[in-house]
């Protein structure tokens, strides 16, 4: 079977990803299992790294980059978005608060999915929406498991801490008073590829006089199991 695409150098960083799909591998590694000359397989994969495509691990070998995941993550938001729909739902009526499903975009947060109270004092985000990646707990869930480079350029501008983060990544859920609007808590929790890797976060929001000053204590349970139930979605759907 002819793998060419008649456009050499895709062709070719192809064959670089390739590779890598087995594992980190040295330069030397690289080059015998390419076929390609020492010079070419260096620029390429020095190439592929500066988009984030490309990595390396401690030893300084070459390995699969962040980028990847992100691309497959986005690859998978259909099937997202629609387990998404019921999820919020039953997720706003258990809490009886709105609920939002948010994804990270760059430097920002972005709502693509919410059930919104039907009535009273509601915390209202429209899809749609983008919202800094400074304060908030859909913020705090989705820079905690982020690489450590881009979690401390996170962190430069954040209210929130590096310890704040440690604490989120051991007992599963973020909460927030005050931080990303006056007066707004919510609770968030993780959305998890397949593989594993935090692509979303699922989050309930409100006014403080109804979720308190420890909002998650009323709430972690029911915003774990939603997003418990959305990466569950992704694991029968293979994505």
């Amino acid at each position: 079977m002819d793998n060419s695409s008649g456009v050499g150098v895709l062709d070719k960083a192809a064959v670089v990803l390739g590779a890598l799909e087995a594992g980190p591998a040295t330069l030397a590694a690289l080059v015998q299992a390419t076929g390609l000359a020492r010079p070419t397989a260096h620029r390429l994969a020095v190439a592929l790294e500066h988009h984030r495509l490309v990595t390396r691990d401690m030893q300084g070998r070459f390995m699969l980059g962040p980028r990847l995941g992100e691309l497959a993550a986005a690859a998978g938001e259909d099937r997202l978005l629609a387990a998404a729909g019921p999820v919020l739902a039953r997720l706003r009526d258990i809490t009886g608060e709105s609920a939002q499903l948010f994804r990270r975009q760059s430097e920002f947060r972005v709502c693509v999915a919410s059930a919104e109270r039907p009535s009273g004092l509601r915390d209202t985000i429209p899809v749609g929406s983008q919202l800094t990646m400074k304060g908030g707990s859909a913020a705090q869930i989705l820079l905690a498991w982020e690489e450590p480079e881009r979690m401390h350029r996170g962190l430069q501008e954040a209210v929130f801490s590096a310890a704040a983060l440690s604490g989120i990544r051991r007992r599963g859920w973020a909460q927030s008073v005050g931080e990303r609007e006056p007066g707004v808590a919510s609770v968030s929790a993780p959305v998890r590829s397949p593989s594993g890797k935090v692509i979303a976060a699922v989050s309930v929001s409100g006014p403080i006089e109804r979720l308190s000053r420890q909002p998650g204590r009323m709430h972690a349970p029911a915003v774990m199991a939603a997003g418990e139930r959305l990466s569950e979605s992704l694991r029968r759907t293979g994505e």
